[in-house]
């Protein structure tokens, strides 16, 4: 079979080393090669395929914008800092939205660009010769389709109908409509199988963050749920489970850079500080306030704080004190200060104490970003279930979410009594009355999830009524006419085919 030459940039890319996904290569530009010329051993398979993987990085928080997309547009955060200074963004907390919107336009590329580096590898590797092992080939090609259908997901979730690209496209055939988004979500499914299929189960720590055959389960149930394929998102969540993850003792695990790369974590983007170039977790800097060296870009809103659960004495859900800084309580070692935000609040998920990242490297930290946990997978389970009409069968998921957070009270012992669940705080749900039950998985999905870059996305799906109460305050939102973000000027200004 006659192969198309393509281009692959090495330094460009900023290719992962063979080893893992942690670190990256400085390389020359490789120029243009025949597919047969540049797979020519296992070595070059895998830079291809760790190339795939740089955009998901936060080693630059302005141009991987989904944080602004997933969740300042949402009722969960506000863009902080000083009015005006990135000026885009706050354009999207107002939703006066416009095609020209800098975070509109750098997440669309990103994603492409990960297209792109996925589909040299599916295109070119099936055709290479002999030097490539067979194991190296299929598991490249298989985390390729993983990535390709993650990257597809968020951009359809994004930007609904898209032009679909499953190939190394010629400059004419770049030139091409966007596909309903019914087309995209089979791509994204057929792709997810096909990955699930190729990929192992577990790697050596050696290549923590490349993409397992859970990860692809994952995302095909999250690909189903968002589709509304109830009782196949149901099924396909309790496959996932089969594979022996499960939920850490201490909901703030997650996020600690100790104790990251664990048994919950199903898939990380990985993060290593102290590399040159830069490598590590920029939003570890956008994040915190600017007494801390930090840009204050995030804040939490009240709305979110609310939806907490507490007792009927006042004991809070400790996943409030785990997820964002308030008055009163501790904030990484010092007492937190209302003045360094105007909501009260300061996002925790994603920071780090100084302890491990000095306020010399602090955009430079060695967390990762949680894109799937198994807590998800749990609540993907639980929704499936209930809105398939099986209720009973969605509250031991559901449950399991709730049992590990409030028992962190018995496993941490930050916190303040330690070692005894406080009487009457997160109990067991039991209703099996489907509309109550639709709204507490919700409800939980909220806490558990919150502040990790989706709940624009389940507002969104969750319908219109839901969504105008969540954005009430934003009198800018339209459903009909923010459900999805417009597609880039510059990518119809450049392919013709999307029309005006």
């Amino acid at each position: 079979m006659k192969t198309k030459p393509f281009a692959i940039s090495l330094l460009g890319a900023l290719l992962l080393t063979v080893v893992g996904c942690k670190d990256f290569l400085d390389q020359p530009v490789l120029g243009q090669y025949e597919a047969g010329q540049f797979f020519t051993s296992d070595t070059n398979a895998l830079l291809a395929v760790n190339s795939a993987y740089v955009p998901l990085s936060f080693r630059d928080a302005a141009s991987n914008a989904i944080w602004v997309l997933g969740d300042v547009a949402s009722d969960d955060a506000v863009k902080g800092s000083n009015p005006g200074d990135q000026a885009d963004f706050e354009n999207i907390d107002n939703f006066n939205i416009a095609p020209i919107n800098a975070a509109v336009e750098a997440q669309w590329k990103r994603d492409y660009d990960g297209i792109f580096k996925c589909n040299v590898v599916i295109d070119g590797l099936p055709d290479a010769n002999a030097s490539v092992s067979a194991d190296v080939k299929k598991q490249a090609v298989g985390q390729a389709k993983f990535l390709r259908a993650y990257y597809y997901l968020q951009l359809t979730s994004l930007y609904g109908d898209i032009p679909l690209r499953v190939k190394v496209e010629t400059p004419e055939e770049l030139q091409s409509p966007a596909v309903p988004q019914a087309q995209i979500y089979a791509q994204i499914e057929a792709d997810c199988q096909a990955a699930a299929d190729a990929l192992p189960t577990t790697w050596p720590a050696s290549d923590a963050g490349r993409a397992t055959k859970g990860a692809a389960l994952a995302l095909l149930a999250k690909t189903y749920l968002y589709e509304k394929k109830w009782a196949l998102a149901a099924q396909t969540a309790q496959a996932v489970g089969a594979l022996g993850y499960s939920l850490l003792p201490v909901f703030a695990d997650n996020f600690r850079a100790a104790t990251k790369n664990n048994k919950e974590a199903i898939f990380s983007v990985q993060h290593t500080s102290g590399l040159s170039p830069n490598q590590g977790n920029n939003l570890n800097q956008w994040f915190a306030p600017r007494p801390q060296n930090g840009y204050g870009f995030f804040f939490p809103t009240q709305k979110l704080v609310d939806n907490f659960e507490r007792t009927a004495a006042g004991v809070v859900d400790p996943r409030l004190d785990y997820t964002l800084g308030r008055a009163g309580q501790s904030f990484f070692g010092v007492p937190f200060d209302t003045t360094w935000t105007t909501t009260g609040y300061v996002s925790k998920k994603h920071l780090q104490p100084l302890t491990e990242i000095p306020a010399t490297i602090k955009g430079d930290g060695n967390l990762n970003y949680e894109a799937i946990r198994y807590a998800e997978v749990l609540l993907i389970q639980a929704e499936g279930f209930n809105e398939a009409g099986n209720s009973a069968a969605a509250l031991a998921a559901l449950n399991q979410v709730r049992k590990r957070a409030r028992e962190s009270y018995l496993f941490d012992t930050t916190l303040p009594n330690a070692g005894k669940v406080p009487t009457g705080l997160l109990p067991d749900i039991t209703t099996t009355d489907q509309s109550l039950l639709r709204d507490l998985i919700r409800r939980e999905r909220r806490s558990e999830l919150a502040l990790e870059f989706q709940r624009f996305f389940d507002v969104i799906r969750y319908g219109e009524a839901y969504a105008r109460q969540a954005l009430s305050d934003r009198p800018n939102f339209n459903y009909a006419k923010n459900k999805f973000f417009p597609i880039p000027q510059s990518e119809r200004d450049t392919n013709k085919k999307l029309g005006l």
